[in-house]
C-alpha cells in the first residue's frame, strides 16, 4: 500500500505540482480579479515569515494595505525582510515577533501575550514548518518536526481562535503539503517513535495531522473560514536544505515562490475563497480531495477525536509546566510527554 501510495502521488505531482502544473491550472480556472482587493484596516499574522512562501505572502498582503505580523524565529532575518519589504511596498504596517515555533510553550505565551496587546487579527496563515532529519526533542521533550508542525500550529490557532472569531471576515490558512496524500492519521505514534525514523515520513504524517485539525476546527468554529493548502513544488530555501537531492533532481521544474504562495494569498485575501465551504483542502485556487483514490487514508471519528483528545493533553500540560522546568537549554531537557 505504501508503495502504491507513493508511486500514485509521485505520478500526480509530476502532472500537477510543478511549475508547468500551475501554469495549466492558472490559464483554465484562475479569475484575474479576485485578488483586485485593498485589505487596508484587516490584520494578518504569519508564521515562518522572513523566507520562502512565507515571505511572499508578506510581501503580497503589504502591497494590498494588510497590517502584517510576522512570526519569526531568527530575529536579524526577520528585520532584514520587513526592512526590505517596508521599502517595497510603502507600507510600514509591518511588525516582527521573534517566535521558535518548536518551542510549545514560547509559542503559547507569545499568543496569550498578543491577545492582550492587539485588539483583533482577521486572518492567521500557519505557514512554518520544519524537516529535521534527526530525532530531536525541544525543551518540552516532543519530538521536534512534531512540535514545529503540528502542536506549534495547533497551540498557536487554539490560543487566538477568541481574538480571530471576534474579527469580521475571519480566516485561518494553514500551509500543509501534497506529501500528507501518502499518509493515513497514526494515532498510536504522533511523534514517530516507531520504527526507523524518515524524515520525510515523518514530515507528511504532521502534515496530515493539519489536515485533519483544519476539518476539526472548520466544524467547530463556524464563524471562522478555515482551510488548508498545498502549495506545488516550490523553489524555496527550506526545500533546498532538507530536500537537496529532489531539489536538484526537478530543478526548473519547481515552482517560483511567488506561484507556490499564490493559493495561501488568494484563501487570505479573495471574496471568492471566502465563498467556499471551510475546512476544505486547496491546490491552485480549487478545493481538492484529501485522500488519494483506494489509498485507505481515511480515519474513523474515534481515531480523529483520540488524536484531538492527546493534543489537547499535551497543550494542557505545556500550558501547565513550572518555568523552573524550561530553563535548561532546548534538547537537553528530560522529555516528559509522550
Amino acid at each position: 500500500m505504501s508503495l502504491y501510495r507513493n508511486a500514485v502521488w509521485f505520478l500526480n505531482g509530476i502532472q500537477q505540482y510543478t511549475r508547468k502544473g500551475y501554469v495549466s491550472n492558472a490559464s483554465q480556472y484562475f479569475e484575474p480579479q479576485d485578488l483586485n482587493v485593498s485589505v487596508v484596516g484587516r490584520s494578518f499574522m504569519i508564521t515562518g515569515a522572513n523566507s520562502g512562501i512565507g515571505r511572499a505572502t508578506v510581501l503580497a498582503i503589504a502591497k494590498k494595505g494588510g497590517t502584517v505580523h510576522m512570526v519569526c524565529r531568527n530575529k536579524d532575518k526577520a528585520e532584514e525582510a520587513r526592512m526590505d519589504i517596508i521599502r517595497e511596498t510603502g507600507n510600514t504596517e509591518v511588525h516582527v515577533h521573534v517566535v521558535d515555533m518548536s518551542e510549545t510553550r514560547m509559542v503559547w505565551e507569545f499568543a496569550e501575550a498578543f491577545k492582550k496587546q492587539y485588539p483583533s487579527l482577521h486572518v492567521l496563515i500557519n505557514n512554518a514548518g520544519c524537516m529535521v532529519h534527526k530525532r530531536e526533542m525541544n525543551a518540552e521533550g516532543l519530538e521536534k518536526n512534531f512540535a514545529t508542525n503540528t502542536m506549534g500550529m495547533y497551540i498557536l490557532t487554539q490560543s487566538l481562535i477568541p481574538l480571530i472569531q471576534k474579527s469580521r471576515d475571519p480566516r485561518v490558512v494553514t500551509v500543509s503539503s501534497g506529501g500528507m496524500l501518502v499518509q493515513k492519521l497514526r494515532v498510536d505514534d504522533l511523534q514517530a517513535e516507531k520504527g526507523y525514523f524518515d524524515a520525510v515520513m515523518v514530515y507528511a504524517q504532521n502534515k496530515r495531522q493539519q489536515v485533519v485539525l483544519t476539518q476539526e476546527w472548520a466544524k467547530a468554529n463556524p464563524v471562522i473560514h478555515f482551510s488548508v493548502m498545498h502549495p506545488g513544488w516550490a523553489d524555496t530555501p527550506a526545500v533546498a536544505t532538507s530536500m537537496p537531492q529532489f531539489h536538484h533532481m526537478m530543478g526548473e521544474r519547481l515552482r517560483s515562490v511567488d506561484q507556490g504562495a499564490d493559493t495561501v494569498v488568494w484563501l487570505a485575501l479573495s471574496r471568492a475563497a471566502a465563498r467556499t465551504r471551510s475546512g476544505q483542502f486547496f491546490q491552485d485556487r480549487r478545493p481538492v480531495p484529501a485522500h488519494l483514490p483506494l489509498a485507505w487514508t481515511h480515519s474513523s471519528a474515534e481515531e480523529i477525536q483520540t488524536f484531538i483528545t492527546q493534543l489537547e493533553t499535551l497543550s494542557k500540560a505545556i500550558q501547565s509546566q513550572p518555568d523552573d522546568d524550561l530553563n535548561s537549554p532546548p534538547g537537553t531537557s528530560t522529555p516528559k510527554f509522550v
